[in-house]
């Protein structure tokens, strides 16, 4: 079915914010390193096998025992990460099979996507071109000024809160970055939106959630307590 899929996992980011000294993607949930828990996800889509890890400099070692003891047969490609996120993305795009027609690009601080958020995301960037996973705003949410005065109250119905994985059509991703883009940009459907191109959006549950801090760790775990059998 993904015979011409490929996906990208960025774990190239620090644990800092977890106050933790390995890199995110390594730090324990459950005993089980992040990244495994987030290749495990893409499992049953069959893209795991395949996936294209894009890792922080000086710990491709640390990644390669990690992928080793959970997957013994794994063929991932481990790829060096760049300075920012834009960096680690343009290498792992680099990295791409010639087969390869659909490009997933996902965070390794997110597993618990969901199976048919995948395939609905596959499916619509096949069609579409473009494709980004997200979730409805629930809050109220405020604009603030510079002094931190109360600007504006945006319409929440018209807003969604960016997840990933972002699926793209090969030639379209890779086009987005041969373009000059501003710094600011920080995901990729942004940069494919402003070259014109429409992205359609992908809702998908609340449980799609990011490791960040501590208390997300807290969070997952009790998650993956609820999922066992």
């Amino acid at each position: 079915m993904n015979a011409d899929a490929q996906l990208i996992i960025v774990a190239a980011g620090m644990g800092t914010r977890l106050s933790h000294p390995l890199p995110k993607a390594l730090v324990p949930i459950s005993g089980t390193p992040l990244i495994v828990h987030t290749l495990q996800a893409f499992e049953t889509s069959c893209l795991t096998h395949s996936a294209i890890i894009v890792y922080p400099k000086a710990h491709q070692k640390d990644f390669q025992d990690a992928l080793d003891t959970a997957f013994p047969k794994n063929t991932c490609t481990l790829i060096a990460g760049g300075q920012e996120r834009a960096d680690s993305v343009a290498n792992g795009l680099k990295a791409l099979s010639p087969s390869t027609t659909i490009v997933l690009i996902h965070d390794a601080a997110r597993p618990f996507i969901e199976q048919p958020t995948i395939h609905a995301s596959i499916d619509t960037a096949r069609r579409d071109g473009a494709a980004t996973v997200a979730s409805a705003c629930k809050d109220t949410v405020l604009e603030a000024d510079p002094n931190g005065h109360l600007r504006n109250t945006p319409d929440r119905t018209t807003l969604r809160l960016c997840q990933t994985p972002q699926v793209f059509q090969r030639s379209i991703i890779e086009a987005a970055y041969a373009s000059p883009t501003p710094d600011a940009i920080t995901d990729d459907a942004t940069r494919v939106h402003r070259m014109g191109i429409p992205v359609t959006i992908i809702e998908c549950s609340d449980t799609n959630i990011k490791i960040t801090t501590p208390q997300d760790i807290e969070y997952a775990e009790f998650l993956l307590e609820k999922k066992t059998p």
